[in-house]
């Protein structure tokens, strides 16, 4: 990647954002909301992601044509509920009007050492999009040990997850550069067209361009674009339209 400048580095993450209200207080004002600041003078981001009961509205909102395209969650955010209620969500989601799924795995028996459960999880929401995109959570910030985040990567990606995404961002640890450089490698390794979704915590420019750098370097030139790299983020809008407003200075990386 050659060197951008933040303006650069802006305006590609912006086309690149799932742009998320997963509040708990989420309401129909705030998905009015959240359709316009997706569709803003700077442009469009690559899609909204929302609570499942509001993607009937979404779409109303944004209508048939719109290049925004609407994400909502299964499984969400505990990842203990059972097959059969994750595929009634799916099917009740893609009827409402989604185009993409964010699946969380059942993390918490994967760590126990039920793999086979993961496995069941995503074939079975796979079989009940079949033209959805299917991004899988994996938690990363609750597996920790680099070992099960890349065998929960390889898992998801056998099943047929068109993504695999790090986190809920509803829990203290969530995208880190260390779970991110996994994640990319298991997707490299595995030689399948499967995008990566880094989500929770990246609120700035500065962090978005670290992670965009990681992913060119396991990837290669040209792999960045929206059917294989999103950001999951409520805030990172804001700094993306300071930037390219000009109306701050870019504000430094939070680190990870």
């Amino acid at each position: 990647m050659e060197l951008l400048s933040p303006r650069e580095v802006a305006a590609f993450a912006l086309s690149l954002l799932d742009l998320t209200n997963l509040r708990d207080d989420c309401d129909s004002g705030a998905i009015e909301t959240l359709c316009k600041r997706a569709q803003g003078p700077n442009g469009h981001s690559a899609a909204i992601c929302i609570w499942p009961r509001f993607v009937a509205q979404a779409r109303g909102i944004l209508g048939s044509s719109s290049p925004v395209r609407i994400a909502t969650v299964v499984n969400f955010p505990s990842g203990n509920l059972a097959v059969e209620t994750v595929v009634a969500e799916t099917r009740k989601a893609i009827e409402d009007g989604a185009d993409e799924i964010d699946l969380v795995i059942p993390y918490q028996k994967f760590m126990a050492g039920d793999e086979a459960s993961v496995s069941e999880m995503v074939r079975a929401v796979r079989a009940a999009c079949p033209k959805a995109c299917l991004k899988v959570i994996l938690e990363t910030g609750e597996l920790k040990e680099a070992g099960l985040i890349r065998r929960a990567s390889e898992l998801a990606i056998a099943e047929g997850a068109d993504f695999i995404k790090t986190s809920t961002g509803k829990v203290q640890v969530n995208a880190t550069l260390e779970a991110a450089d996994i994640m990319l490698q298991a997707i490299r390794d595995s030689r399948r067209k499967v995008g990566f979704k880094p989500a929770g915590g990246i609120s700035t420019v500065a962090d978005a361009d670290l992670y965009l750098r990681l992913a060119e370097t396991i990837m290669g030139a040209n792999w960045l674009m929206p059917s294989t790299f999103r950001f999951g983020a409520s805030g990172l809008l804001d700094d993306i339209q300071a930037v390219l407003n000009g109306s701050s200075a870019p504000r430094p990386s939070s680190g990870y």
